[in-house]
């Protein structure tokens, strides 16, 4: 594992005493999804849903305010922000003075705009509201109980199978992992799959989902990837994939991809998150 140049991630750092706008680390989509053999025109819809749960700072008067902030990145967007740096921004607005929520919100939806060079749209929830936040598992049938047809070392698409009968479904895996291609530690996710199209091969696709085991892939990136590998190797006529990532340093991210505007939209935080 190596580290991207500049970036915190991999890196010790001191956490900021005061607001900075620069600690936010762009990194630029395009290398990654060249190894998929993407250019031009995406194939998918979709966004990349922040969620992050530990920020705070400080009201006109002086007050302590927290909050759980909402950040919905574009999947079109030129770049991503690396974790870490998006937790140091967050962390060094413990001490900031703003007027009100509304006013803090417009800071974070124009500083990550910026850096993602596309509109985010940022929701501020308070404690008033916290306990609306619902929990709820993706819908669909589970691959876990399955023997994978394979064991692999890494992703293999050539693995996946589809055929038979047409049919419109949801595929969901609690037992995803991967690891972080900067320090090599694990990330965990839930993944669902949903389709139209001939039956997917539920052992192949247990098997394809293992070989992430030990994958170095940015979440956004694992999400792209398994869109492309079950669209080439199955040829749904629709599909939809998201991940939702157990929260790390006060962060959790959620990718989703689809095909089709119409077909399904990012789900709510599942139990682990």
């Amino acid at each position: 594992m190596g580290t991207i140049p500049e970036s915190p991630l991999g890196r010790p750092t001191r956490y900021p005493e005061r607001y900075d706008a620069g600690l936010l680390y762009p990194v630029e989509r395009a290398p990654q999804r060249r190894e998929l053999g993407l250019s031009g025109g995406l194939p998918f819809t979709g966004v990349d849903r922040w969620t992050a749960w530990e920020l705070t700072w400080r009201d006109a008067p002086g007050r302590v305010q927290a909050a759980i902030a909402r950040f919905d990145v574009p999947c079109a967007s030129p770049r991503i922000v690396e974790s870490k740096s998006v937790k140091l921004w967050l962390a060094s607005l413990y001490d900031a003075r703003f007027d009100s929520p509304a006013a803090l919100r417009e800071v974070l939806a124009e500083t990550l705009s910026h850096a993602t060079g596309a509109v985010v749209d940022v929701q501020l929830d308070l404690p008033q509201v916290w306990s609306r936040h619902a929990r709820s598992e993706a819908p669909g049938v589970s691959l876990d109980d399955e023997i994978p047809s394979a064991f692999p070392a890494a992703p293999e698409a050539s693995l996946l199978r589809a055929a038979g009968e047409k049919v419109e479904e949801s595929l969901v895996s609690n037992l995803f992992r991967s690891v972080c291609p900067v320090t090599g530690q694990p990330d965990y996710a839930s993944v669902a799959i949903r389709y139209s199209g001939a039956a997917i091969d539920r052992r192949s696709l247990a098997a394809y989902l293992f070989g992430y085991r030990r994958h170095p892939g940015f979440h956004e990136h694992c999400v792209e990837r398994m869109f492309v590998d079950v669209m080439s190797a199955c040829a749904p006529e629709r599909l939809a994939v998201e991940a939702r990532f157990t929260r790390r340093g006060g962060l959790d991210i959620n990718p989703f991809r689809s095909s089709d505007a119409r077909f399904g939209a990012p789900g709510m935080a599942s139990i682990r998150q």
